[in-house]
């Protein structure tokens, strides 16, 4: 008989003490089935969907062999977004709290390259980012990879799409030819074969997909007119009354209409797409994740590496140009044994789409068969506010809650969630009590040392 949980693998007990903490017990089927490969150092190639604990099976790995006292980067992790980079460096900083002296950096475009280069003045053990940036680093000089022991590529089929593959070769170049090479992706397409065929050896095979637990997704297919798909993108919001949702739609110009749309017509939405900049992204995801927007629109920027937990409903708004864009779309609902909703909207020429989409499992009627909603209100619970205060003024989130319970007064189910970057600190507050956290924490500071604090809008 198996033995399924952590324990039973060759861990240091600090790294089992913290994942216990983590309430990391039981393995997942792609953490049991590559875990044990990835410590003895092989390579791995492994077919795994979202959600399904890959980061854990790669990160528990490479932080359990690094050594410590050498400062050079002996692991990278290359992502295509850099949402799923900040994700994952969040997720490997938790599973590396063990010890105090691992050195985790994320190297992403979008952003300024100027505090990159200082960071990069102080040897990582860990690099997580873009293909693109990671390369521009590499190119100037900034980044050393000469010691690499582990490189991962997270999420590969994506990068592939995003047409990556010229600098995942490139950043190839820098990295040792003697090194582990782990490679993640939710589908096992020809490239992704030929890639693995050409930066691996001899790599264990591993698929997990078909063990994994289904998600626990209804899918409606609702046909419309093609002047009618606003007003009938309303209609299914109303008749399913989420408490928040992702609508997805294929290109940018979309995007912008149907936030602008639905804003209108009192249902609270932003907007996530390419022409964002950084510091727009990271509001937007904040204010989704915050419950302080109910509804977020965007492009597949947004279908992997978002850290929403429960999603009640998934739009597409038409139906995607490739099946696996639909399934990681819809995948985002549903998950960890919730119950989830997924709903796309045709018309025209995509008639012929939804034909081949049919079967037993799927709902096909006519968008005029849903209620047409004259008002429908759909406001997310929470407002933010921002505290101009982050990591490099030591706050904590205990230090945060703390002043939010004590001298301001609240109670801890009227605080969401609190997030935490180097120089600002975002938290989620019960909407009708904004105004007052800002006030008190004003008047009251927080450990005794006030910061400027404000309402994100």
């Amino acid at each position: 008989m198996n033995d399924h949980k952590f324990s039973s693998q060759h861990l240091a007990k600090p790294v089992l003490d913290n994942l216990s903490k983590l309430g990391y017990i039981q393995m997942t089927a792609v953490q049991e089935q590559s875990l044990p490969h990835v410590l003895q150092n092989k390579d791995v190639i492994a077919q795994a969907k979202t959600g399904s604990g890959k980061t854990a099976a790669f990160g528990i790995g490479l932080l359990n062999k690094l050594e410590l006292k050498n400062y050079v980067v002996q692991s990278l992790v290359l992502c295509p977004t850099r949402e799923l980079a900040d994700q994952v460096t969040k997720e490997l900083r938790r599973l590396a709290r063990f010890t105090q002296n691992i050195k985790i950096i994320t190297l992403c475009g979008g952003v300024a390259i100027g505090p990159q280069i200082r960071s990069l003045s102080h040897p990582a053990h860990v690099v997580v980012g873009t293909p693109g940036r990671i390369l521009k680093h590499l190119d100037k000089g900034y980044l050393h990879i000469d010691e690499l022991q582990t490189l991962v590529l997270d999420e590969a089929d994506r990068m592939l799409d995003m047409g990556f593959v010229d600098e995942i070769t490139k950043v190839i170049e820098f990295v040792p030819n003697k090194r582990q090479t782990l490679l993640f992706s939710a589908t096992f397409t020809n490239e992704i074969r030929q890639l693995g065929a050409t930066i691996q050896n001899n790599a264990v095979n591993i698929t997990t997909t078909s063990t994994e637990p289904a998600n626990l997704i209804k899918e409606y297919f609702y046909q419309c007119e093609s002047e009618q798909q606003l007003k009938s993108l309303q209609n299914v919001i109303a008749h399913f009354q989420p408490k928040n949702a992702i609508v997805f739609a294929n290109t940018k110009v979309e995007v912008k209409s149907i936030a602008k749309y639905l804003n209108q017509n009192g249902i609270e939405a932003a907007a996530l797409h390419g022409d964002l900049e950084q510091y727009q992204r990271n509001d937007v995801l904040v204010k989704f994740s915050n419950q302080t927007v109910a509804v977020l629109v965007a492009t597949d920027v947004a279908a992997r590496g978002l850290d929403i937990k429960e999603l009640s409903l998934v739009i597409n708004y038409a139906i995607p140009f490739e099946q696996d864009i639909y399934t990681h779309r819809i995948g985002r609902t549903g998950r960890a044994g919730s119950k989830g909703v997924a709903a796309t909207l045709f018309w025209g020429k995509q008639s012929h789409k939804a034909k081949v989409m049919k079967n037993e499992n799927r709902e096909f009627s006519f968008a005029s068969d849903l209620d047409n909603v004259q008002e429908y209100f759909l406001k997310a619970p929470n407002g933010t506010i921002v505290i101009e205060a982050g990591k490099k003024n030591k706050l904590r989130p205990g230090d945060i809650l703390g002043a939010l319970t004590g001298a301001v007064g609240l109670q801890g189910k009227q605080i969401g969630k609190i997030n935490i970057y180097d120089k600002q600190s975002y938290v989620a507050i019960e909407r009708s009590l904004v105004n007052s956290a800002v006030k008190g924490l004003k008047q009251h500071g927080i450990k005794k040392k006030r910061f400027s604090v404000w309402i994100m809008k």
